[in-house]
Parts: C-alpha cells; sequence; structure tokens
C-alpha cells in the first residue's frame, strides 16, 4: 500500500519538474504566472446540487482561459461523457473523475492517471451501486485501498476542519496506492485565512502537497437562486424555513485564472499543485475502447467470415428456388461496406438474440432503417423482402455519415423478459447491462416543485401547472396568467417563472432505457459503472444512448411491442382454424382489403398508423401499396426521414 514516499513513487510530493517555482509551462499558465486548471468543479449530474450543465461549466471555463477543468460528480460518471464533448468541442482539457462520498468519511476527488486508473475507479463505483443502489450509493473509506497507483486522490475538506480531519488525511494516505493530495477551498465568508493555515498545517503534518479546488456548484454567479432551491428540493424544505441550507454567498462559480490567483495570491504553491494534479491525468474518455462479444463467431472462423457464412446460409432459405440476382447483388454490396466498417460482431449479436427468441417461439421483427438491409432480412432479423422493396441501405449504414448501425428488435411485450434475462445469463452481469435514460425537468414538473420552495399555495400551484400544458422551457405567458387571477409581475411568481425556465432540462436522475443493451467482451464495469435498476433481474449502467454515440459504443434495442403479441395470437388461430400457417414473411402482400381499411382511416391499434395524426393524413394521402405507407410515416413521423 501507499504508506511512504519510496514505496507510491513519491507519495505526497510533487516531481521536481512539477514543483512550484521551477517554472514548467503546465505548472504555471504558460509562464504567465496565472494558473492552467481548474478542479473540483460540480455539474448538475449530482443531482439537486450542482445548477449548470456539464456543457455551461466546461464552456465558460474555457472562455475564461482556462487550460484544463476537473468536473467530478458526486459518486457518479453519469455527466462525464457529456463534459468530454463540450471540451473536445470548446478546446480545453477535462481531467476526468468522480467525487467519491464514503459514509465514513471526507469527500474524496479521485482523477485517473490512466486507463487501469478509470477501469478501478469505474469498478469502485459499480460496487458502490450494488452494495445499495444507483440513488443511494454506499461507499467507505477503506474501499479507497482498493485504487490503483494510476490515480490521484484530492481529500476535500469539511467547511470547519478540525483534528479528524488531519487523521482523516494520514488513513487515506496509508491505504490506499494512489497519490493523495490535501485539498483546500475558498467559501469567502470571513473564515478563509485562519481555515487555510489550519489546512496547511494538517498537510504538511501528513506530508501532503496542500492543493486548491474550485469548488464551483454553477457556471455563473446567476445560478445561486436556483442552487439554493434544488437544495431545498432536495430536503424537502421552503425557501422562507432553509436556514442554513441556503447558500452564504454566490462565490461558487467558475473564476477567471487571473482572480483565482489574486484570491490565493498568498497560497501559489496550493495552485501549482493543483496544475500538477491535472497535469499528471493523461487519461480521457477517448482512450476507452469498445470490443465486440467473442462468442458470435464460435467454430475458429472470425467474424467476418461467419456472417457471411450465415447470410448465404439465410439467404438460400429464404429463396429456396434461387436467390435473385437483385438480392445478390444486394447483399454483395452490403457485406462489402459491413466488412469495411468492422459492424459484422453487431450484427452477428443481434442475429444470435433473434435466433434465441425464434428458438423459443418468440415473435420478433427487427425496425426502423434495419429494414433497408437485405443481410437483416436474410439474418431473420426483419421481414421485409428486398426482392419485393427497394431497399436504400445507405439510410441504415453509411460509410460518409461514419455513423453505427442501429438496429431495433421489437418482442412480443410479454415475453420480452425471457430474451432479456438470456442476454444477462449468456454474458453474465458484468458484460451486459441496459442504458440509462436521464429523466428531466419538464416545465410543469419543474414549476411544481419550484412554486413548492416558494410556497406558494396549491390553489397557485395548480393554476400555474395548468398554463403550461405543452409548453417547455418558456412556460405561461402573462396573459395567460392574469387570465386565472395571477398577477404576473409579482416579484415571487416572476422569480418563480425565471428559475423554471433555468432548471428546465436539468436532469433530475436516471432511470432505464426501454430496451437498449450494452454488451462487451470484457468486463462492462471497466466501461461504465453499473447500477442495480428499479426491476428487479435487471442492471443498467450510467450512460445513455446519446452517450454511447458520442463514444461510438454501440447497443442493441430489445423492444417490446404489443402488436406482434396479438399477431402471434392471430397467426395461432389461422393454424387452429383455417390449417393455415403464416410467418411475418410469408403473409401475402399487398393486400387489397387492407389498403381500403386504411384509406378509411380505420386503423385504431395498427402500430405505426394508430395516432390521430395518421389516422387523418390516410384517407388524404390513400396508401395503396407498401412503399405509400412508408412515405405516408415519414410525413407524419419525420424524425427518421430528416435523420
Amino acid at each position: 500500500m501507499g504508506g511512504t514516499a519510496s514505496d507510491t513513487g513519491g507519495q505526497g510530493r510533487l516531481p521536481p519538474a512539477q514543483t512550484p517555482g521551477h517554472g514548467s509551462d503546465q505548472g504555471s499558465g504558460q509562464g504567465s504566472g496565472q494558473p492552467s486548471a481548474l478542479l473540483g468543479c460540480y455539474s448538475n449530474f449530482t443531482f439537486l446540487a450542482g445548477a449548470s450543465h456539464p456543457a455551461e461549466m466546461i464552456e465558460t471555463a474555457a472562455a475564461l482561459g482556462w487550460q484544463a477543468i476537473g468536473v467530478a460528480d458526486v459518486n457518479s460518471l453519469a455527466g462525464i461523457v457529456r463534459a468530454h464533448s463540450a471540451a473536445r468541442d470548446a478546446g480545453i482539457r477535462l481531467v476526468v473523475g468522480s467525487r467519491l462520498r464514503p459514509v465514513d468519511g471526507p469527500d474524496v476527488i479521485a482523477h485517473p492517471v490512466d486507463r487501469a486508473g478509470y477501469e478501478a475507479l469505474s469498478v469502485l463505483l459499480s460496487e458502490a451501486n450494488m452494495r445499495g443502489s444507483k440513488a443511494a450509493p454506499v461507499l467507505y473509506l477503506a474501499d479507497l485501498a482498493r485504487l490503483t497507483a494510476g490515480t490521484m486522490l484530492l481529500v476535500m475538506p469539511p467547511r470547519h476542519p478540525d483534528a479528524a480531519h488531519a487523521t482523516q488525511l494520514g488513513r487515506i494516505r496509508d491505504m490506499t496506492a494512489a497519490r493523495v493530495f490535501a485539498g483546500a477551498v475558498l467559501y469567502r465568508d470571513g473564515g478563509d485565512e485562519a481555515r487555510l493555515a489550519m489546512l496547511a498545517d494538517m498537510a504538511k503534518s501528513q506530508q501532503l502537497p496542500l492543493t486548491a479546488a474550485g469548488d464551483a456548484l454553477y457556471h455563473s454567479p446567476t445560478r445561486r437562486p436556483l442552487a439554493d432551491v434544488l437544495a431545498c428540493i432536495r430536503e424537502g424544505q421552503r425557501l422562507d424555513s432553509a436556514g442554513a441550507l441556503l447558500s452564504r454567498n454566490a462565490e461558487r462559480q467558475v473564476l477567471a485564472p487571473d482572480e483565482m490567483a489574486r484570491r490565493w495570491r498568498h497560497w501559489p504553491d496550493a495552485l501549482a499543485n493543483a496544475d500538477a494534479l491535472a497535469a499528471a491525468c493523461h487519461f480521457a474518455m477517448d482512450d476507452l475502447s469498445y470490443e465486440y462479444p467473442a462468442e458470435v463467431a464460435p467454430g475458429g472462423r472470425n467474424a467476418m467470415d461467419e456472417l457471411e457464412y450465415q447470410t448465404w446460409n439465410g439467404a438460400r432459405e429464404r429463396y429456396p428456388d434461387g436467390i435473385p440476382e437483385k438480392v445478390e447483388s444486394y447483399l454483395q454490396r452490403e457485406l462489402l461496406l459491413i466488412a469495411k466498417l468492422k459492424f459484422a460482431p453487431y450484427f452477428l449479436t443481434v442475429f444470435d438474440i433473434v435466433r434465441f427468441a425464434r428458438s423459443r417461439g418468440i415473435l420478433c421483427q427487427g425496425r426502423g432503417s434495419a429494414a433497408n438491409s437485405a443481410v437483416c432480412y436474410c439474418l431473420g432479423i426483419t421481414s421485409v423482402d428486398p426482392d419485393r422493396s427497394q431497399p436504400l441501405f445507405e439510410r441504415f449504414i453509411s460509410e460518409a455519415r461514419g455513423e453505427p448501425p442501429d438496429i431495433d428488435v421489437d418482442f412480443e411485450h410479454e415475453r420480452r423478459e425471457e430474451v432479456i434475462q438470456h442476454i444477462y445469463a449468456k454474458y453474465g452481469r458484468t458484460r451486459a447491462g441496459l442504458t440509462a435514460a436521464v429523466i428531466t425537468y419538464r416545465s410543469r414538473s419543474a414549476l411544481r416543485e419550484v412554486a413548492k420552495v416558494f410556497g406558494l399555495s396549491s390553489d397557485v400551484q395548480a393554476a400555474l401547472s395548468g398554463q403550461t400544458w405543452g409548453r417547455e422551457g418558456g412556460g405561461p405567458d402573462d396573459a395567460a396568467l392574469r387570465a386565472v387571477g395571477i398577477d404576473p409581475v409579482d416579484r415571487r411568481i416572476a422569480l418563480v417563472r425565471r428559475l423554471v425556465t433555468d432548471i428546465s432540462r436539468f436532469p433530475r436522475h436516471l432511470s432505464q432505457h426501454v430496451g437498449g443493451f450494452v454488451i462487451t467482451r470484457g468486463r462492462l464495469d471497466h466501461l461504465c459503472p453499473i447500477s442495480p435498476a428499479a426491476m428487479e433481474g435487471r442492471t443498467v449502467i450510467e450512460w445513455d444512448k446519446d452517450d454511447l454515440d458520442a463514444l461510438g459504443l454501440l447497443k442493441v434495442d430489445v423492444l417490446a411491442l404489443g402488436m406482434l403479441s396479438c399477431i402471434r395470437r392471430a397467426f395461432g388461430l389461422l393454424v387452429q382454424h383455417y390449417k393455415r400457417p403464416l410467418t411475418l414473411a410469408s403473409v401475402p402482400p399487398e393486400d387489397t382489403a387492407t389498403y381500403d381499411m386504411l384509406c378509411a382511416g380505420k386503423s385504431v391499434g395498427v402500430f405505426q398508423v394508430e395516432s390521430r395524426a395518421q389516422m387523418a393524413m390516410l384517407p388524404r394521402l390513400q396508401p395503396r401499396c407498401f412503399h405509400d405507407l412508408v412515405v405516408q410515416v415519414a410525413i407524419v413521423r419525420p424524425g427518421p426521414i430528416q435523420g
């Protein structure tokens, strides 16, 4: 363990090139005397505490001239991909980290130096989640011993440090191979000078470098009222009785480097140590690499050979009288592009899941752009015959777009759980997990929460909420409020409306995606922390589909569709009463009576065309073939065609 300087590569001491006063560019703001790295920042993925989006924190830091910023949310990496994307766009370096909050000690910000350090941190967070829950992980100081030497630990001080904090510093230093720094924060409450002197003495007694942290809750002081409201929501308090729960000032914003230097002018070494810590952490989220499961290509064949074998074998089954020349051309072209983009393992993973479902008699069907793929049809993933349609494969996979394929597969809603548990049984819970869904505040939910904090009566809350239906971000206008007897210029009402605008689209908590799975060759918790889902027997990762897309990670959508259960029963009745077995692929195409029904707008309960908008459009467009239906759905539901 890291008990002494000699056995931890210099535990608690900076290497000479980064020692304050040695003039390194990173440690001295490129020779300007200003700090270059701001550490200890929150984002709103520390739910109901952080008062700014990750991108707001990053963009503000970049605009102010910081070279690096550390965003670390409490016991989580849920917002780190968004911070990474924002940092890449803003041209600032992100120091990846998480703020660990043990139940028996101070906050400790863990910054991985390398991939091994990141993996150890992710595993630690996963185990804390499994010990408690994703909403309330249970972490102990002793768990820090599991972190590797490729980790920097910044121990954050309490507002009122005492001898117990010095003891905790020594305990953490001795128990872990990670490198430990003694954090210090300015609260601007009149006690900073005495507090810093005490913290400096504690750091010196434990042979640890005193290190400055920004501890920013928000990107701008204008978010201080929102931070107070979030704290009241979190603790179930009203503003007029919140007391010490409220901020003492509006000083927890992202400061400019020159202002940070001015405030820490008597402790320049603390700023230099922060720069040195950041400089040592060269891990970036782009260092993560994703490997497909190896099980998809048994028998010694590589993934592409296996995909070609299964595709042509399926084509012969689909076309027993011979593969049409048109389809053969489609297959050759698609397989060449799949090989070039190295997507074969992804197709095989989906094929394996569909093959399991069919072996159990579970009806399934690929949807969306996958219907444009002849390979998907021959693998049994979809049932749209490319010989009878005009598939546009480039809508599904395009080398120019550089996007991974997205195959959504619907299963009978009553039997989908069998498929989900099969995935867990085959790959294990350390290698498979559901994608997260970030639940955000919408205008109505935000208004209810904020109005309650301000102590507005339930009838006023109901009146305000009733005027925000269908609105996002803007809330009710002045005329609508006056119409229900609310004065829009009332100070409290005006402040509530402003805060509702600020909090709209803020993350509230993590939930689980309806069926998006991430499956890996190695341990999934080396990639991202995992948590037990609210539904028994499921686990979920901390990242949503947008995060996965940003990192180029693939997911498999295992979705539930009630209409497939109805079709399954219909197939059973056809066999029972008419001795006529059918599959989705062998249903007679272009049935005139069916199109007559659709043209009359009689599509209640018919998937994809059951909405009021679709039912109103059907009689106007008069679809008479499958292609007409594709156009009809795309016009009313433009998302896919725009994509």
